[in-house]
């Protein structure tokens, strides 16, 4: 089963190549850690790839797309069809994702994991295991076996892209009215309350923010998910495409290749495949903070620092392509920069530059 044969694959960072790597940043011509996060990326980085030298060959975004049942009990101010009709504009490069990703020079690919209506846009990576989830609100959100199916095609997909050369993935989404079962993912594992975990999402006003928190308080009543159980959680209250994704993390890192996060149906996504196999999180790099209310619980769940806060909730994946930059620029420290000695220059111990 290929779930199974990743989640074994999942192996620890290479501990002796971080070593090395940190004694290379300490000796370059800067104090030691001036370039904070930077360096950590560095090292996280060498651990992840076995490579005291990494380098990015080739990089690419994956958007996961998916309908939720649980529009129909009104948690979004956008309609279903909005889904579908934004692919296109992912891959001409007129949307956002589709703007930056070209930009930080990333292919995007994007894949109907479980869009409501049939896709027929060029391009489009067909995996849909069904036609959009139930209602959450109202009974399980897909079956065990489709969980599986959609955590399976996430896993595949990333493994095409591997196989291709990109050695950089970032994630993102598509889905109207996915912040209410990321929101609910949030509150099973973290054992926290829809009034905790649920912010506006899209253009939500008091009224739908209400009827998303009611949503949220129905699904875990009549659903009861196990939070011990991450399949028994995504099948329950979860959405296609954040099964897909958090089969691209698992993917990803049962071949050492870094994961890029976007926001927060991405980091829904990240908490499942943590949840699946623990040793995941090792290979995953939290892009940005996210302006939703329940991202920062989230990453403090996961012990994941984000690069950098911008305020963005687009989604996508455009704030994980974005750090793509910082993602390359770690690595020019790490190559680029010479040492003391390799400069000629006196190496000032730290405690003399503070003297």
């Amino acid at each position: 089963m290929l779930l199974e044969e990743s989640i074994k694959a999942i192996g620890n960072l290479n501990s002796d190549v971080m070593q090395e790597v940190q004694k290379r940043l300490d000796s370059l011509i800067k104090p030691p850690g001036s370039l904070g996060m930077l360096e950590e990326l560095a090292v996280k980085i060498a651990g992840i790839t076995g490579s005291t030298k990494p380098a990015i060959k080739d990089k690419a975004v994956i958007v996961m797309a998916g309908d939720h049942g649980v529009v129909s009990e009104g948690v979004s101010a956008a309609p279903q069809e909005i889904t579908c009709q934004m692919l296109p504009a992912f891959l001409n490069g007129t949307a956002g994702i589709g703007v930056l990703a070209g930009h930080a020079g990333a292919r995007v690919v994007v894949v109907d994991v479980g869009v409501a209506v049939p896709v027929q846009t060029p391009g489009v990576l067909q995996r849909k295991v069904r036609a959009g989830t139930g209602n959450i609100a109202a009974g399980p959100a897909m079956t065990r076996e489709e969980a599986v199916r959609a955590l399976e095609a996430g896993i595949t997909v990333a493994g095409e892209e591997i196989e291709r050369g990109v050695n950089l993935l970032a994630i993102g989404d598509m889905g109207i009215g996915n912040t209410t079962p990321s929101s609910a993912i949030l509150a099973v594992f973290g054992g926290l309350t829809p009034e905790e975990v649920a912010g506006r999402g899209t253009m939500v006003n008091d009224e739908v923010l209400l009827r998303k928190r009611g949503a949220i308080a129905s699904a875990l009543k009549i659903n009861r998910p196990d939070p011990n159980d991450a399949l028994d959680v995504l099948s329950k209250v979860g959405g296609l495409e954040i099964a897909g994704l958090a089969g691209v993390i698992l993917g990803a890192a049962s071949r050492r290749v870094p994961v890029l996060l976007d926001g927060f149906i991405t980091t829904a996504a990240a908490m499942v495949a943590f949840k699946i196999q623990p040793r995941a999180k090792e290979y995953m790099i939290a892009s940005h903070l996210s302006g939703e209310q329940g991202h920062r619980l989230m990453l403090e769940m996961l012990g994941l620092s984000p690069m950098v806060q911008m305020n963005m909730r687009l989604g996508e994946g455009t704030g994980a392509v974005l750090v793509m930059h910082l993602v390359e620029a770690s690595l020019k420290v790490l190559s680029e920069m010479v040492s003391f000695s390799e400069a000629g220059v006196a190496d000032l111990e730290e405690d003399k530059l503070l003297k």
